[in-house]
């Protein structure tokens, strides 16, 4: 299975395990509450060195299991690391922390072309509308930016056009300097060549930015208008208040003289922002092909969850990583260049581990669903028309 990138953590030298007979219990079991306790203030861990982000175990510590909230700060670490260890092996720890270094050097070398996008003003970059969309927060609001054309894609303009002009200037200076100076830089996925990592060069505060206050906004909150279709992107509707926790952000160019583009995938995120900055020619749309589950991952395709989208320059589409998408090319000429923000949350899946079953997005799971009701109506039926068939026979 392909997915967009690879993944990034957070990086640093593995805690010290606990040895005392309490701790050693409660993280033999490593499982987290189902709902988080709201009025718990969770601790910062910024000062110890963790495997994993602050910001990430912060997030996590309102649904430890309540014996362990009053439990110090080195246990809650320990007990959190075991949980997330299920999903981020140390050997994927370890590439993080070379992806930090690895960044480090480059960003000691580099020289920025356009530093406004490394500042990032949203009122320079995004749109008013969008912004007062974001600011505003009510059903009204974001009714006027966003669309779903197919349930699950949502569409919206975000960017002002000098946003995609700087990108692209920015991007072919670091070719440039690459190309240069000999470098040898990390691409998105293991077959691209042209693509560009946008964290490993000092766009990761952009990124986080467009995370954290804008990407996030639009996914969570119950008074928010979308919230009945967002939570078809999410695993756990009661969990939309829990922010993202890492991100990985890239460029994509697809064309007859660029990468090949990918075929059908999933994302390694919960949400993706997939923002077309630029496009040449007519073609090259998008397509959607069925929400899975890890179980259902490999399922075939039902033609009523196909859905085909001209992506056009400036045009914004989330959706969740977990939607099979590809490109569908109808013309050999056809070429693009896309950003793309792969929005995680560690929390999102751990708690996917306590349900066996997702009828309410995976279109296998709600297959399987109306199956089964329909197999057990028809044998209430066969069973109803047996005893009716005995009575009159008496």
């Amino acid at each position: 299975m392909a997915v967009d990138g690879d993944g990034t953590v957070g990086g640093g030298d593995s805690q010290p395990p606990v040895t005392t007979a309490a701790a050693t219990t409660e993280m033999a079991i490593a499982r987290l509450s189902r709902f988080p306790n709201m009025e718990h203030i969770s601790d910062n861990y910024e000062d110890l060195k963790l495997e994993f982000s602050s910001s990430m175990l912060s997030s996590l510590e309102k649904y430890l299991p309540p014996a362990m909230l009053t439990a110090n700060r080195e246990e809650k670490a320990k007990f959190m690391s075991d949980i997330l260890r299920k999903y981020i092996s140390r050997e994927e720890c370890s590439k993080a922390n070379w992806r930090k270094t690895y960044s480090q050097r480059i960003k000691s070398n580099y020289q920025p072309l356009c530093r406004e996008l490394y500042n990032f003003d949203p009122e320079l970059f995004l749109l008013p509308s969008f912004r007062k969309a974001i600011s505003d927060n009510t059903e009204e609001s974001f009714r006027r930016i966003i669309s779903e054309p197919f349930p699950g894609v949502f569409v919206f303009q975000m960017f002002q056009p000098d946003f995609f002009q700087k990108l692209i200037v920015e991007v072919e200076n670091i070719k440039k300097w690459a190309h240069e100076k000999k470098f040898q830089i990390r691409r998105p996925y293991h077959t691209s060549r042209y693509g560009v990592v946008l964290d490993d060069f000092g766009l990761d505060i952009m990124l986080k930015t467009l995370m954290e206050d804008f990407i996030f906004p639009i996914c969570k909150g119950k008074e928010v208008f979308y919230l009945n279709a967002l939570e078809r992107l999410l695993f756990f509707p009661e969990l939309c208040g829990t922010m993202f926790d890492s991100h990985h952000g890239f460029i994509v160019e697809n064309g007859e003289d660029r990468d090949a583009p990918l075929d059908h995938h999933f994302d390694d995120s919960e949400i993706t922002l997939n923002v077309c900055v630029r496009k040449q020619f007519e073609g090259g749309e998008i397509s959607f092909i069925g929400t899975r589950c890890v179980k259902h991952m490999r399922t075939n395709i039902k033609p009523e969850e196909v859905f085909h989208y001209s992506h056009t320059p400036g045009q914004a589409i989330l959706h969740r990583g977990r939607h099979r998408h590809g490109p569908r090319t109808t013309t050999n000429s056809c070429s693009r260049a896309n950003m793309i923000l792969c929005c995680r949350n560690s929390l999102f899946r751990e708690m996917e581990t306590y349900e066996k079953e997702f009828p309410e997005w995976c279109g296998q799971c709600a297959h399987e669903k109306k199956e089964k009701e329909s197999q057990s109506l028809a044998a209430k039926r066969k069973g109803m028309i047996r005893i009716v068939g005995g009575g009159k026979a008496r």
